[in-house]
């Protein structure tokens, strides 16, 4: 590469000090990527952020770590420095766990195996495009997106007949009646569509029926 090739601050956040180290002297190697500093959590990021002169454009970060985990740690990045790019790098292949840290703002999902050559690589592309997608990665949001589209007919008979009552003008009390069942059955209905199709309100309820067409205008 060129003399003039711009270089890309980065942190480490992992409390395995010797993975760390290791992974910070690997790093230092690649032409275009410099190591401002290791955290072992995300307390310890925030405060040895506060002394930096350089915001990192890049932070490598592991989940499981005592104090401030890496979920709690991706929250407050994304609040507070939207700007840096996050790549999760941990030993956890688990797609719930891909997934939440994708939804909380990471730009990508790295397993500590990863060969040297690929991390160079997610590094790189996380700077250029702005996000590194693995096939791991790739394949768990095909996986949740087909999820997603089959969750239709997952619903089972007096949860589609909640659905198209709560799209009515009918208070909750009044569909508990007309369903024969109790308030108290009724709440639990709304509140597992609400968590399985990650909807908050009753409106959201209505859009989703009528998105998937089980309910017409």
């Amino acid at each position: 590469m060129s003399g003039n090739q711009k270089i890309y601050n980065l942190v480490i956040v992992d409390d395995h000090l010797l993975f760390a180290g290791s992974l910070e002297g690997l790093i230092n190697s690649f032409p275009n990527f410099k190591v401002l500093f290791h955290a072992k959590n995300g307390v310890d990021f925030q405060n040895k952020l506060k002394i930096q002169k350089h915001i990192p454009d890049v932070i490598l970060l592991d989940i499981n770590m005592p104090v401030m985990n890496g979920f709690e740690t991706m929250q407050y990045l994304t609040l507070n420095h939207p700007s840096i790019k996050v790549l999760a790098l941990s030993m956890d292949d688990d797609e719930k766990v891909i997934l939440k840290m994708l939804r909380f703002g990471a730009k990508g999902y790295l397993l500590k195996d990863i060969h040297p050559d690929n991390l160079k690589l997610a590094l790189e592309e996380v700077m250029l495009k702005g996000y590194f997608h693995s096939d791991k990665v790739s394949t768990t949001l095909l996986n949740a997106l087909n999820e997603a589209k089959g969750e239709k007919i997952k619903l089972k008979e007096n949860e589609l007949k909640f659905l198209q009552l709560a799209c009515t003008e009918m208070t909750y009390k009044e569909i508990a009646d007309v369903m024969s069942l109790s308030p108290k059955t009724i709440d639990g209905y709304r509140q597992e569509l609400f968590n399985r199709l990650n909807i908050k309100n009753r409106v959201g309820l209505v859009i989703y029926a009528l998105k998937n067409e089980f309910v017409k205008i």
